[in-house]
């Protein structure tokens, strides 16, 4: 079977990766004041050139940052929305694991302006991936547009702003879409949207707490659907896009269950992205019997190798599930992948550096043998 040239690849990542203790220090150092905005930018480049080249090392086509410039994997991007800021209330997230429970409280957000793209986002830290990925194709993730509305939904939206909800999904999507236009004029070919309401609304429990909220819990997915596709109408000729959708991961805990049953019509079938990373690391994803709608043409990147503990995958069955999964959606449409990022957030999942960099070899070695 023939090589991928193009994004997604058959052997693929997430993105976040562990951050070095040192990248640790320096961003507790300039939180109090006792270095500088260089300073940090300084360790940061240092760190991400360590990590680029250990993505190289291991066989990897494409390669991130490893979201070292941020603090999470969504926040720092929404925050950087013309017309959303940041309030004085939390917005509290309960995430698992098979220890108990783990409480995440980022920093509510309001919409208290019109929403819009005063400036590309990441673009610095995009030009300076590329200006070290070599002949390693650099990948960028940003949150998709729902991010901005899931976790507070309307009620985090002024009323005297937007008396048209149908006036913020617009303005949303043509902010997400000069985002896109600008990525493209930057050289980014791979852009990859992180997305955890399209995976957590397979769960009931998400669905009655989206309906509590007032919102349409059976219909959420399709508006936000409608707007991913808006916003895409922005990328480049020659730019891939894909979605990864995870029912989160936050110290190696997760805070959705459910398989793709609920979403996975109108996602793929309407959802205008060239591949899907789709978490299958473990029971509470469910089966791959909603992949046989996914049309031809499209890619699906099956997240078998965990992030979320350091033991490590038996190739073989690594094989069987892929086999598996290829009794739905045809082999050559297929790719592999770890489940997530290996750092959602700083603080990163529970497992060394050295195990990261064993699970992602893993990755590329099952790809060869079971693609060529």
């Amino acid at each position: 079977m023939s090589k991928r040239t193009s994004p997604p690849f058959r052997a693929d990542h997430v993105g976040s990766l562990l951050r070095p203790p040192a990248l640790l220090t320096a961003r507790d150092d300039f939180a109090a004041d006792r270095i500088s905005a260089d300073d940090l930018r300084a360790v940061e480049d240092a760190a991400i050139r360590d990590a680029v080249q250990l993505q190289r090392d291991v066989g990897l086509q494409a390669v991130t940052d490893g979201e070292f410039r941020r603090a999470s994997w969504h926040m720092d991007f929404i925050y950087s929305i013309g017309g959303v800021s940041t309030t004085t209330s939390e917005v509290h997230v309960q995430f698992h694991n098979e220890q108990g429970s783990v409480d995440f409280a980022p920093t509510g957000i309001a919409v208290a302006e019109k929403v819009r793209l005063d400036k590309p986002i990441f673009a610095d830290a995009f030009s300076y991936l590329k200006s070290i990925a070599g002949e390693a194709t650099p990948k960028l993730t940003i949150p998709s547009p729902s991010m901005v509305h899931y976790r507070a939904g309307q009620a985090a939206i002024d009323p005297d702003v937007y008396p048209d909800i149908d006036e913020f999904w617009n303005d949303l999507a043509d902010a997400y879409a000069d985002e896109l236009r600008a990525l493209g004029e930057l050289g980014c070919t791979y852009l990859q949207l992180d997305d955890t309401t399209l995976a957590y609304l397979n769960d009931p429990r998400q669905r009655e707490y989206v309906a509590s909220r007032g919102a349409d819990a059976e219909h959420l997915h399709e508006t936000y659907i409608r707007v991913i596709n808006r916003a895409l109408e922005g990328r480049a000729e020659g730019m891939a896009v894909t979605m990864h959708m995870c029912r989160g991961n936050f110290r190696s805990s997760w805070a959705a269950e459910g398989g793709y049953e609920f979403v996975a019509e109108t996602l793929f079938s309407e959802l205008d992205l060239d591949g899907f990373f789709m978490e299958f690391d473990d029971a509470r994803s469910g089966s791959f019997e909603p992949l046989r709608f996914v049309p031809p043409g499209k890619m699906v990147v099956l997240g078998l190798v965990t992030t979320k503990r350091g033991e490590l995958e038996s190739k073989d069955e690594l094989k069987r599930r892929i086999e598996e999964a290829a009794r739905f959606v045809p082999l050559e449409q297929l790719c592999l992948s770890p489940q997530c990022g290996f750092a959602s957030t700083v603080e990163g999942n529970d497992l060394t550096v050295e195990q990261e960099r064993e699970k992602l070899r893993l990755v590329v070695e099952t790809a060869e043998e079971v693609w060529g």
